[in-house]
This record gives structure tokens, sequence and C-alpha cells, in this order.
């Protein structure tokens, strides 16, 4: 493990959150440090290669200007780049709002609270996924 990440189990005064999107679940450890971002013990910048996923995951810690002020651990699974993005954002708001409960106000309205309900439509039987029906046939 390299110097610069931080264990999960280090420290009684973590305050954990759980974020979810899509299929992805992400377990978020927030404490007071430097600014330090470590997902699946790697950068955020090495696991979120793309800017908007960036973005995504510190909108919380910008918005509350907790940007220098908080180190994050956050372990996340299931889903893609995107869903992932969204449960850490989510997650990272939870944990937010629990380590300083009057920043509630805040993150609730500018939605960071709310999770997003929207998945997968199911397949249904007849067709050929949710939608989508057999190709008509004139002859």
């Amino acid at each position: 493990m390299a110097t610069d990440t931080l264990p999960v189990g280090s420290g009684k005064n973590d305050i954990l959150g759980t974020g979810r999107r899509k299929t992805s679940v992400a377990r978020v450890r927030v404490r007071s440090g430097s600014g330090k971002i470590s997902i699946n013990d790697r950068s955020l910048e090495e696991y979120f290669p793309s800017v908007k996923d960036q973005i995504q995951v510190l909108d919380p810690l910008l918005q509350t200007d907790r940007r220098n002020s908080v180190d994050v651990v956050i372990l996340v699974h299931g889903g893609g780049p995107s869903g992932q993005a969204g449960a850490c954002k989510m997650g990272l708001a939870r944990a937010l709002r629990l380590f300083d409960p009057g920043l509630d106000d805040l993150l609730r309205h500018s939605g960071l609270l709310t999770r997003d309900g929207r998945m997968k439509e199911r397949k249904k039987y007849g067709l050929r996924g949710a939608r989508r029906g057999t190709q008509f046939s004139k002859r």
C-alpha cells in the first residue's frame, strides 16, 4: 500500500456514509484532514479519468467548501463509471451531513441527498428487451 493512501480501518473518528446509484454502492469515510481522496486505494484522478465524473464526486465538497479540510476514503463496487461516480457523490454528501449537521439544508437544497431512483427496466417476455418488440415481417 502506498504511503499517501489512507487505510480503511484507521481512526475511530471516521464518519460513514453509504451512497447508491443504479447498481453501484459506495461506502464513504470522512475524517478531518488535508483534502486527500482515495477511491479503492487509488487517487481520484486515477480511478475516474473522466473530468465529468471527477467533478460529480467532488460536488458535495465544493458546495460545502470542505475540499481541503477533510480526508475521504471511498470503497465502491458494482455498475459502471457513471453510476459509481453518482454513488460516491451521494455517500459523500451523507457522510458530510453527519460530519457537520449544519450542512443539512445546503446539501438538501442542492439535491445531493436525494436518491436517483432510475434503474434499468426489466426485460419482458415476448419482447427483445424492455420495450422493443420483434421485427415485423410482411412475408
